[in-house]
């Protein structure tokens, strides 16, 4: 005997046993009464014995049938409570949601999109930890995470993850609405670096490219910088002195601030970037993380459409 039997085999096996017709284990598996009995035919060619003979009463197992018939019920039984389990915890869902999300999005597209996702699951859990991109990516390779929401850059120094684009986002210079450089008719670079500025750590993604921009006009980093890791207090500061500072577009048009802050008309194509939620490989979003990501993705298109 071959000792590798197809699971499959054994499952409508132990179908046509229970049911003694090949007629109704064909209608109960869903499949044509021509496709099950060719598949019977190879289960008994391929273990080179007799399993099924006809008789007045319908089809019954051999001496053969038998002996296979009580470990194929075993197995047809395991998988029809796997897939009980496994329908009972797709309704469920998990017990909680842990999300990581970047700072920017946690201020505005993060919270539209939760407000959305709580009207038809409003028993769920959900835990959000809003940091650096690189700490959320260690978090979630540890499994504290079910996925991150972040930029593409830097997701594949770690093994095992993988990532999909939710929309597109673009980042603008931002200024109190009566700042003096909206006066000018046309804004250099070199006019933004004459203004102090509201700055991400060095080494943030964000920092680290509006040096290169500076540096590819040629022109001096700002001599006055404030660092700071908070979307609040950058854009309070911004609103209420000359202080300049990068932000998503999206971070002006909601809340408090909009109205107080607005976008300076200079831009660069590096300032465009990609949001994607990044998740490990062995365990992709379950479907309510999944209708989560699918108000985050809509949210942050609408917004990117209204900026």
């Amino acid at each position: 005997m071959q000792p590798n039997i197809d699971s499959k085999k054994l499952f409508y096996f132990a179908t046509v046993v229970e049911l003694g017709s090949m007629k109704k284990a064909a209608k109960e598996l869903s499949i044509s009464q021509t496709a099950l009995t060719m598949s019977m035919n190879r289960l008994e060619t391929s273990l080179g014995v007799k399993l099924l003979t006809r008789s007045p009463v319908g089809v019954v197992p051999t001496e053969f049938g038998e002996l296979l018939c009580r470990h194929a019920r075993l197995i047809k039984d395991e998988m029809v409570l796997a897939e009980s389990h496994m329908r009972k915890a797709e309704r469920a869902g998990p017990r909680v949601l842990a999300v990581g999300v970047l700072p920017s999005l946690a201020s505005t597209i993060v919270p539209h999109a939760v407000r959305l996702w709580q009207k038809k699951r409003p028993r769920a859990l959900l835990r959000v930890r809003d940091e650096i991109q690189v700490t959320l990516l260690l978090e979630l390779q540890r499994g504290t995470l079910d996925f991150i929401v972040g930029q593409t850059e830097y997701y594949d120094f770690l093994d095992g993850l993988k990532q999909r684009v939710l929309f597109r986002d673009h980042l603008c210079v931002l200024a109190r609405v009566n700042h003096p450089l909206f006066r000018k008719q046309e804004i250099a670079w070199s006019d933004l670096a004459k203004f102090p500025w509201v700055l991400p750590m060095i080494g943030r993604r964000q920092r680290t490219l509006l040096e290169r921009l500076f540096a590819e006009f040629d022109v001096p980093m700002p001599k006055q910088i404030v660092e700071c890791g908070s979307v609040d207090f950058t854009r309070t500061l911004v609103a209420d002195s000359d202080c300049l500072a990068m932000l998503p577009e999206h971070a002006v048009i909601t809340g408090s601030y909009e109205g107080k802050i607005r976008a300076l008309p200079i831009s660069h194509p590096a300032l465009s970037r990609n949001i994607v939620v990044v998740f490990r490989e062995r365990s992709p979003p379950h479907r309510i993380g999944r209708e989560l990501l699918g108000h985050i993705a809509a949210v942050g298109q609408r917004f990117s459409d209204e900026s």
